[in-house]
């Protein structure tokens, strides 16, 4: 049999690293250890063993010294080649200045971007169960219809069905989110922060208890988890467990049961105060419908998705039988929902594609940086070149002239990442402003974030110093010192190249923001059929009676600056409860989803709802709903033009027409269609009905003196609603937070497109006056034979012009492709403007010309006796 033998590369290992006196001794243990175990185990095992036993080996007792000469001789090469490396930079000084601020500017970007990324994609790191839990997201539609919606509506029903039913499912949580008032110092305060949760919360989602028992904090009504900061808030040097908390404008007494650490903000789950679900009164209800929580599951493990999946909507068909309804189930993982789901629920989520978008420009910035590094050090090349031949001739080798200017490449990183973490750190809250972060300081100064900063250097130093080194190193001596040396032809294609990409990065980011920015403006200069313009929103809650409401309304409007009020549920900036209409001829179980909103007479005329025929509502129709009994109700209906499309009507002959909604009534009006959900989404059909109830206010000014305005709507808000405290906000801005996403990426596109470009032009900037250094004789010569002024500027800058045009054609169609891709999630959208193509052309053009003919000139007007007299 062959004779079987350790590994070799852990062999060669240990030779290379073992002290000579202990090599023999400590390998012919190794040898007896690997046979013994060959024989006892199996080879692999004894493979193994013998590379442990090495590297257990490897310690400071057992390697072999390194000698005081290689000590001082590595350490006096490190210090000569940092010498040099300082004294080149300080001799360059334009383009070290170049690159320096191109570096400082680029990686500052690109630290500022890699922490918003670090921190979306942070979200709930924290939740050591986060791959076991599944969100609930429902769909239905009603039979006789192929209209169907779709959100992470549940009812209470879900979750204790699902737990009992399903053995994949450990427990399931209902959640909802509120705002609440509670009494501090004996004045009402509005808490946005309250959420209402099962008792089995915490055996889903980990937040440390200070106080209080998790098993026991949420299991009965009115029971009430404090996050740290909301006890010191409220029971300031005090023990907060079991204190009582007055909740409502009913003063609902809450037991304190428990309390929290603050959980990090990085949090899909935010709150400030977490109640027992019990305590509103409906986790009894045994229906799929009066969908209006949120539903969690624990899962028995990550895998258990797939299979629940394809048990739940076949158990649920059945259950569905006769309905009139479907309804279906799917489940996100917990884990993605920040960043891939489209359903926000307590914060808002961000896409996926934003971030692809943040780091794609900010690869293309640090790509900027490191082709104007290239461009410039290899057109210096000529300059240093009798520098390498003395070198090369006083017996240094390729190797050490590569790493020498490696090191000058990564001395320059180096100053360049010190400055600009100092730099992002000043930044950083001007930052977090823009993009409406809470982005950490100390996030900055972590071990992995720096660990990145560094690779950032080391990969920077490699890339843009790389080839320039290796140009530099390959210089022939007796070419140089003869003075015959040129750029190569390669060097010059390289050179070429980088300008291309360098200009077509521009283009295409400039093309990019005034696309995004064009969208944003559509957006919200858009006709959307209704006036956000000077509209304030007042939450009033909705225990309020409806005759206390009118005559704080009628107050209100005696002030000659408040041309309207109306009380409502939902503002026209986004209408999203979900009912169903059906005729009175048509069979009970043939029914149109459709959104409703319950509003008063003055609706119309506060947002600015366009009539197209019928009547508004009256006064007495809006308090015929005023009444205990629901028989005794009578409502009417005010519907848009796809609503009476969707029941066969022209406007025309909808009015007088009896419709069921919350029951049968009499349709008196058809108002045009407004866009009264986000622009991603068509125009539904929408009904408006009589409705003594609601929890807004929405008072409509004419905005001449608005402070003196808001100051009577709060002395009129503290005598009518004393236990309420007074909170107000305009509605263009509940419009902006339907796009907020949208808005911050137009900002931070603009903001870093520009620095792009800058960069950009600085790298041009130096490359063309090395370039046009280079040529003065050329330019002197040709001056000596009667070349015009207007033709060297022309010969000097062609060039540039032919290699931005090359850009143009390359980057052009990218950002067409690439835009309308980002413009198909938007049902309301611009058309691809030709003239965003056209002005990026144009301003790159332009910065190429402007940037080529300022040194040209220069060289063009120079007196050609100063540049040839040498010759």
């Amino acid at each position: 049999m062959n004779k079987i033998i350790p590994p070799k590369l852990p062999l060669r290992f240990f030779r290379w690293f073992c002290n000579p006196d202990f090599v023999e001794d400590l390998e012919g243990d190794l040898f007896e250890r690997f046979e013994r175990r060959v024989d006892e185990k199996s080879i692999r095992a004894a493979k193994l063993g013998f590379t442990k036993d090495v590297i257990r080996l490897f310690r400071p007792a057992l390697i072999k010294p390194i000698t005081q000469i290689q000590q001082l001789n590595q350490l006096d090469m490190f210090r000569n080649n940092f010498k040099i490396a300082l004294r080149a930079l300080w001799k360059n000084k334009p383009s070290t200045i170049i690159n320096m601020v191109g570096l400082t500017i680029g990686i500052t970007s690109c630290l500022l971007i890699a922490l918003f990324i670090q921190h979306e994609l942070s979200y709930d790191k924290f939740q050591p169960k986060a791959k076991r839990i599944a969100r609930v997201v429902m769909e239905y539609s009603f039979d006789g219809s192929s209209d169907s919606n779709v959100g992470i509506f549940t009812s209470t029903k879900v979750a204790p069905v699902f737990s009992r039913t399903f053995p994949e499912v450990i427990k399931g949580i209902r959640m909802v989110d509120a705002s609440r008032i509670l009494l501090l110092n004996n004045e009402p305060v509005s808490e946005s922060g309250f959420i209402y949760a099962d008792s089995s919360f915490f055996d889903a989602f980990h937040y440390e208890m200070l106080q209080g028992n998790p098993a026991t904090a949420l299991d009965g009504k009115n029971k009430l988890v404090l996050t740290e900061s909301m006890a010191n808030k409220y029971f300031p040097e005090e023990n907060a467990l079991g204190k009582i908390l007055e909740v409502g404008t009913e003063k609902t007494p809450y037991e304190v049961t428990g309390v929290i650490r603050d959980y990090p903000y990085t949090s899909q789950i935010r709150f400030d105060f977490l109640a027992s679900f019990s305590s509103l009164g409906q986790n009894q209800e045994e229906t799929y419908f009066s969908a209006n929580y949120t539903t969690y599951l624990l899962l028995n493990d990550e895998h258990s998705f797939a299979s629940l999946e394809e048990k739940i909507n076949p158990y649920v068909e059945k259950e569905m039988e006769g309905s009139g309804a479907k309804i279906s189930f799917s489940l996100e993982h917990f884990d993605k929902i920040h960043l891939h789901s489209p359903h926000s629920d307590f914060v808002q989520n961000t896409s996926v594609s934003y971030l692809y978008i943040l780091g794609a420009v900010a690869l293309l910035i640090l790509m900027i940086v490191c082709f104007t590094y290239i461009n410039l050090t290899t057109a210096k090349s000529i300059e240093r070149a009798k520098e390498v031949g003395i070198r090369k001739v006083s017996g240094a080798v390729r190797g050490q002239l590569f790493w020498q200017f490696i090191v000058e490449s990564f001395t320059l990183c180096l100053l360049a990442i010190v400055v600009s973490v100092g730099l992002a750190a000043i930044l950083l809250p001007s930052f977090n402003q823009l993009i409406d972060r809470s982005l950490q300081l100390s996030d900055l100064y972590t071990v992995n974030f720096l660990l990145v900063v560094v690779s950032i250097a080391i990969i920077i130093s490699l890339v843009a110093g790389g080839y320039p080194a290796l140009v530099l190193a390959r210089m022939q001596p007796a070419k140089v010192l003869k003075g015959v040396f040129k750029n190569t032809s390669s060097a010059r294609w390289l050179q070429q190249s980088l300008t291309i990409f360098q200009f077509g990065i521009s283009v295409f980011l400039i093309i990019c923001t005034l696309v995004i920015q064009s969208q944003l403006d559509f957006i919200q200069k858009t006709d959307l059929g209704y006036d956000r313009d000077h509209v304030i929103l007042l939450p009033i809650g909705w225990s309020d009676s409806h005759q206390s409401l009118s005559t704080f309304k009628q107050e209100l409007a005696k002030n000659a600056q408040i041309l309207s009020v109306s009380r409502t549920a939902n503002s026209p900036v986004n209408i999203e409860s979900g009912y169903s209409m059906r005729l009175p001829s048509m069979p009970e179980n043939e029914v149109i989803p459709v959104n409703a909103n319950p509003v008063d007479n003055n609706y119309l005329e506060v947002n600015g709802l366009q009539l197209i025929t019928g009547t508004n509502f009256t006064g007495q129709q809006v308090d015929a709903t005023n009444e205990e009994d629901w028989d005794q109700m009578v409502f009417h209906y005010i519907i848009n033009e796809s609503a009476a499309k969707k029941l066969g009507w022209t406007p025309e002959e909808a009015i007088g027409q009896e419709m069921i909604l919350n029951k049968e009534g009499i349709i008196v009006g058809v108002i045009q269609d407004f866009n009264f959900q986000s622009l991603r989404n068509d125009i539904n059909p929408l009904v408006l009905f009589t409705a003594s109830w609601g929890g807004k206010l929405l008072v409509k000014v004419n905005g001449n003196d608005m402070p003196s305005t808001l100051a009577y709507i709060e002395t009129q808000w503290k005598q009518f609603m004393p236990d309420r405290p007074f909170s107000y906000h305009f509605l263009d801005e509940d419009y902006n937070q339907l796009y907020e996403t949208e808005l911050q990426l137009g900002k931070t596109m603009n903001l870093f497109s520009g620095i792009a470009i800058i960069l950009a032009c600085l790298g041009l900037f130096g490359l063309t006056s090395y370039m046009i250094q280079q040529r003065k004789k050329e330019v002197s010569i040709r001056k000596v034979l009667g070349a015009s002024v207007w033709s060297l500027l022309n010969n000097l800058s062609s060039n540039f012009v032919k290699l931005v045009f090359l850009a143009i054609l390359i980057a052009s169609p990218i950002a067409y492709f690439l835009m309308q891709e980002w413009l198909s999630e938007f049902t309301y959208r611009i058309n691809l403007p030709w003239w965003a193509f056209a002005l990026a052309g144009l301003v790159v053009v332009s910065i190429a010309v402007i940037t080529a003919g300022i040194h040209g000139l220069k060289a063009a007007i120079a007196n050609p006796v100063n540049n040839l007299k040498s010759e």
